[in-house]
């Protein structure tokens, strides 16, 4: 996957929730005056990226249980300009399981060096970790069976709702309770494949997660005849890389990267492999994007005349 763009790499872009990247040095030619990750990086010569194992089209696996994704081939090209900044063209990756639990205290414990998924980035996860420029923005929403009368807050009425534990969409759903009386029941499931599951088992009335996910699950298991998004939204939430924060030195690099695949227009045609055309797992999502992420990408673009 790593080949699949072929990137010379650079951002500074959208900061979300108080996480703006700092100016940096250039690249390194010995291991002196690196940052702890870079240094880390450079001495065991691989790269640690957290991935999600069912988050498409983010993050997930393959027929040959792979991690693949949008998600991981954004953190792939940071690869390749961490190993420009370390002075080392060759760096492996290693690919380490995470959670929607798990995965802050796995970049803050420095289990992993960027975590790969579907993170929102918001000013609370701020304080303990770093994101990228946005990604995607998404927004909570339910999938519910397709004769579910459910649509809108009031529909909720004492029904059971499972969201996946560690999740904003969690903290969302016990909001709308709060502010609308709702008497919901929230269940909590491990990760989204068993958020899911609990729908088709008729354990829950709805499932509750970001939008984009929801629209996955369903074209990853086939199942439009038997379920819907339904709804407005009732959340926002903008996605991004995360990484250890206090090292501006990372930060830069990561920067660095969004800002040369925007300036290369790779932004969106990477957007359109994972989310327009048909993935390599066989499922298509036909999901076109967003004017705000548009928008976002071209923010990115560094382009002599280019206005930001």
């Amino acid at each position: 996957m790593r080949h699949a763009l072929r990137l010379s790499i650079a951002s500074r872009g959208l900061w979300l929730a108080g996480c703006l990247l700092t100016t940096a040095a250039g690249a390194q030619s010995a291991g002196e005056g690196l940052s702890p990750t870079l240094a880390a990086i450079k001495s065991r010569h691989v790269v640690h990226l957290g991935y999600r194992e069912s988050s498409p089209p983010f993050s997930f696996l393959d027929q040959a249980n792979r991690p693949i994704g949008y998600s991981l081939e954004l953190c792939e090209a940071v690869v390749e300009e961490i190993g420009v900044e370390v002075d080392d063209p060759a760096l492996k990756i290693e690919y380490v399981r995470v959670t929607s639990e798990d995965r802050i205290p796995a970049v803050v414990q420095g289990k992993i060096d960027l975590e790969c998924g579907s993170t929102t980035a918001n000013a609370e996860r701020a304080k303990q970790v770093a994101f990228s420029p946005l990604m995607f923005v998404a927004g909570t929403k339910l999938m519910v069976p397709k004769a579910s009368t459910i649509s809108a807050p009031k529909d909720l009425q004492g029904k059971t709702v499972v969201v996946t534990k560690g999740t904003t969409n969690e903290q969302a759903m016990y909001a709308l309770d709060k502010k609308f009386g709702l008497g919901l029941k929230v269940v909590t499931a491990g990760d989204h494949e068993q958020s899911y599951q609990m729908l088709v088992d008729g354990k829950v009335d709805a499932f509750a997660t970001d939008d984009i996910l929801l629209y996955g699950l369903i074209a990853r298991h086939k199942s439009q005849d038997k379920f819907k998004v339904s709804g407005d939204y009732l959340s926002y939430d903008p996605y991004g890389i995360m990484f250890r924060k206090g090292e501006p030195q990372l930060a830069a690099v990561v920067e660095r990267t969004f800002r040369k695949l925007g300036t290369n227009h790779d932004l969106v045609p990477l957007y359109n492999k994972w989310f327009v055309s048909r993935m390599p797992t066989g499922e298509r999502m036909n999901v076109a994007i967003s004017p705000q992420l548009e928008d976002a990408f071209k923010a990115l673009d560094d382009s002599e005349g280019v206005s930001n």
